[in-house]
């Protein structure tokens, strides 16, 4: 596991957002009476992680600048100035971000920008080209799991990974793509859970009106009453 909180009966991390029900659903929560529910969360925090990680130089430049680093990202891999990116390119930058720190293959991208294979593949190449410390760190991060049998949050918390080393295929290559995505978001888990600590101890001792009420995974939901806000 890389730590993340989970809910259930019911879920409510998970309450759908763009169903009509789902939407409905979410009318049911409410603040109690003088109080209002607000929410703060990490912006990208697991791409945020990966820079950290991979000591990309473009990419933690990109992120000091404070730049939307899904235009950054299509400005590199499609040659472009930043202003001159589309949605399309945009999009297609997104889904690189977000799918390669989640291991998805070449295949997987292609069906999700409807792209032929090897077109994502080009888009996979042209990423790792402009971003070679991510691919160093991804291929060096594969080595050190398939020999150690398992991979490190920042805070070092190991997460171990019996399937690396399994004959089958399939098995040892989901594990690859765990060994992959497990060092971010089990960082991402940590981070969170020191917020909470963090934050619990500033209400405690400011004695604020204050209730932390929900976590979902890189958000904190509280009911604040409405004088402190």
């Amino acid at each position: 596991t890389t730590g993340r909180l989970s809910s259930s009966e019911p879920n409510i991390q998970n309450i759908p957002v763009r169903t009509e029900a789902g939407r409905q659903i979410r009318t049911a929560f409410i603040a109690a009476s003088g109080k209002k529910l607000i929410s703060a969360d990490y912006s990208q925090i697991e791409l945020r992680i990966m820079a950290h990680l991979s000591g990309d130089q473009r990419l933690l430049a990109a992120f000091e600048r404070g730049e939307d680093i899904h235009r950054a990202t299509a400005a590199e891999v499609f040659n472009t100035p930043p202003e001159s990116v589309s949605s399309d390119q945009r999009r297609a930058a997104k889904a690189i971000n977000f799918g390669l720190i989640y291991g998805m293959s070449a295949f997987g991208l292609g069906r999700q920008l409807n792209l032929t294979r090897n077109n994502a593949q080009a888009y996979v190449d042209l990423y790792f080209e402009r971003y070679p410390g991510v691919k160093k760190y991804m291929d060096e991060t594969r080595q050190h799991a398939a020999e150690q049998g398992y991979v490190e949050t920042v805070f070092g918390r190991r997460l171990y990974l019996p399937e690396i080393k399994t004959r089958n295929a399939q098995r040892r290559q989901a594990a690859e793509r765990t060994a992959i995505n497990a060092p971010m978001q089990g960082t991402a888990a940590d981070i969170i859970k020191r917020a909470m600590l963090a934050v619990d101890q500033a209400i405690r001792e400011r004695q604020l009106d204050v209730r932390m009420i929900m976590q979902v995974h890189d958000e904190l939901v509280f009911e604040v009453a409405e004088h402190c806000l």
